[in-house]
């Protein structure tokens, strides 16, 4: 039964490709007349044809994605799949000739390349690679009957010239455009067919030409998203070779460009054209920044940029802070090139370009903030003055936590870049209310990622403020440890814990604090009592009383605020068993008391692992019934 079933299926399959394949040589066949007919051809007739194509085209991409996996039927399915990938391959040999080449403001044109780009993308993942190759020797056999398409690199041939075609003629399409960068990024992404992408004169051409004279979609305000994607792909395959040589040629027109904006007069800075060029430029960096992946890259980049072009970002955010269509993308090139992703930002022993890079980072962060706040709160703060701040935010926390900056050496040559750049970014910080902050999930983000690193390795910062500024800070780490986002939640909890470690270990276990930030921390609390009390209360109830996914994260600041002050915990105690049943009180109490069974006076690390392993065992006996 079942096996009449499947030969019933297969025929059914096979007689559905005939058809297929029938229509799509008709088709074909009318297309490539209509491309030769420069007058004549009726529009509708055109449209209603790439209308069609552009379904069979659908399907046949959808026959070669589902290939099945059995090598019984392997072999006959790579035929058939041949076949009709000929067909499309023949197809998109006319789609870009004749007469067809005035059609790219069509929307049925459009459609079709979109279904071509939807085919290249199946037909990659199934037949483009070595081990592809190796294991489709009847398909490409069958390629090269028909078309002379001996093999995965003649075909890559074909996809990137495609690629190039549609960055050249459609730049009023911005889909069409985002679809050939997500197709030729997806090409450059795996290491052997970013190598094979680099044997191919069309890569190289266009590695060597990439401006806007050669690529028209640059020129399209619309288009300037998808120039960081454009020079992201074209990045990653730079750097593949890690050529100096190779580097300085690419990287000549937009040292062009950089130069042209330096010497731009004042009066002219603020023009659109110059505003254009400044956008497009920022765009093109991060992308360039988002494809380096060594030391060696990242260097290359570094000693392009610094000290030749810093200027020119200083004196953008100068003199265009008021419009984030130009800053946002800025800040987040320079938040891009200040991360150290995995750990290969890293200089020289005696190399001075650790610090020299804060120093340009702090320059950028006091001249932002100092102006972004001094903006009118407009309709629509989020996109005038938030994005702009959880982004200069967000380079700060990079940099801080970039572990390639050795922060001393400020205050012992008394340079002000470490103490202004966080003095400018708490001014943001806090002016924005905390509701604001919490409603904007990135920005909450930004800012409480940027308060877990000043708390882990700059605290003093913290502790030397103002009281009622220490209290608000605090407090935004209680409204964040009740987040329902888990990240802001942890780093939330991370924060309080290094602030109660503090506390323990300067004032809870001396006799009498003595460092200033001791007795400023002391001084805080006597004022605010109820500060640490209150985020202990919340963590119980938290981990009691919600389905909490990162206790563990929970549990860390929970010890230290238990040893900051037992009688807090005490006290806690009976807050809680106040609001349960009173038949229930003894059988809790007792879950308190086995909470901190073999716990003792420390924040050693195995003493933080038993109280983290008593808590997940107290969760479960107090929420028992």
């Amino acid at each position: 039964m079942s096996s009449n079933f499947c030969k019933l299926l297969t025929a059914v399959f096979i007689s559905g490709l005939t058809v297929i394949n029938k229509s799509e040589f008709l088709l074909l066949q009318a297309y490539t007349e209509a491309a030769r007919l420069q007058t004549g051809v009726d529009n509708k007739q055109l449209q209603a044809m790439e209308g069609q194509l552009t379904w069979l085209v659908h399907i046949v991409g959808a026959i070669i994605r589902g290939r099945p996996t059995s090598s019984s039927s392997a072999e006959s399915q790579e035929v058939i799949d041949g076949e009709l990938a000929a067909r499309i391959f023949q197809l998109i040999q006319v789609t870009d000739t004749g007469s067809h080449v005035h059609r790219y403001l069509q929307h049925s044109k459009q459609w079709l390349d979109l279904a071509i780009l939807s085919f290249f993308q199946n037909f990659r993942r199934v037949y483009v690679g070595d081990q592809a190759m190796h294991f489709s020797k009847q398909l490409y056999g069958r390629l090269n009957e028909l078309l002379g398409l001996q093999d995965h690199l003649m075909v890559l041939n074909m996809i990137v010239g495609k690629i190039a075609t549609n960055l050249k003629c459609y730049a009023q399409s911005e889909e069409v455009i985002e679809q050939t960068l997500n197709l030729f990024q997806e090409l450059a992404a795996g290491y052997m067919s970013g190598k094979l992408l680099l044997k191919l004169d069309a890569v190289n051409y266009i590695l060597e030409h990439h401006t806007r004279e050669h690529f028209t979609f640059l020129d399209e305000i619309n288009n300037s998203r998808n120039r960081t994607i454009f020079y992201f792909t074209l990045g990653k395959l730079l750097f593949m070779e890690d050529s100096s040589a190779k580097f300085k040629v690419f990287i000549a027109s937009l040292q062009q460009v950089s130069v042209n904006l330096e010497v731009t007069p004042v009066e002219a800075f603020r023009s659109d054209g110059v505003k254009f060029a400044l956008i497009g430029l920022m765009r093109d960096l991060r992308g360039i920044t988002m494809a380096t992946n060594s030391r060696r890259t990242y260097g290359l980049l570094f000693d392009w940029l610094y000290p030749a072009h810093t200027s020119l970002l200083l004196r953008t955010i100068e003199q265009w802070t008021d419009a984030p269509e130009v800053t946002t993308p800025l800040l987040k090139f320079v938040a891009e090139f200040v991360i150290n992703k995995t750990q290969w930002l890293t200089f020289d022993s005696s190399s001075p370009n650790g610090i020299l890079l804060f120093r340009e980072v702090s320059k950028l962060i006091v001249a932002y903030g100092s102006r972004v706040l001094s903006l009118p709160v407009l309709s629509d703060p989020y996109t005038y003055k938030y994005k702009g701040i959880w982004v200069a935010l967000t380079i700060l926390t990079r940099a801080l936590a970039g572990n390639y900056v050795n922060f001393g050496v400020f205050e012992l040559y008394g340079d002000r870049a470490l103490a202004d750049a966080l003095d400018m970014a708490l001014k943001m910080s806090l002016g924005i209310p905390l509701a604001s902050i919490m409603a904007f999930r990135k920005l909450a983000r930004a800012y409480f990622a940027l308060l877990e690193v000043l708390c882990h390795n700059h605290i003093t910062v913290i502790v030397n403020l103002d009281t009622a500024v220490f209290a608000h800070l605090v407090g935004s780490l209680e409204t964040g440890v009740k987040s329902l986002d888990v990240n802001i939640s942890s780093q939330c909890a991370s924060a309080v814990d290094n602030l109660a470690a503090f506390y323990f270990n300067n004032i809870t276990m001396e006799d009498s604090p003595t460092s200033v930030a001791a007795l400023n921390m002391a001084q805080h609390i006597a004022e605010c009592p109820n500060l640490f009390p209150k985020i202990l209360r919340s963590l119980f109830e938290i981990v009691l009383f919600e389905e909490c996914s990162n206790q563990w994260s929970l549990s860390r600041p929970m010890l230290s605020l238990i040893l900051m002050n037992d009688q807090i915990f005490n006290g806690l105690k009976v807050q809680i068993l106040s609001t349960q049943p009173a038949d229930q009180h003894h059988r809790l109490a007792v879950c308190f008391d086995k909470l901190m069974a073999d716990v003792t006076w420390t924040l050693e690390p195995k003493n933080r692992d038993k109280f983290t392993q008593n808590l997940t065992i107290f969760r479960h006996d107090f929420r028992a019934k």
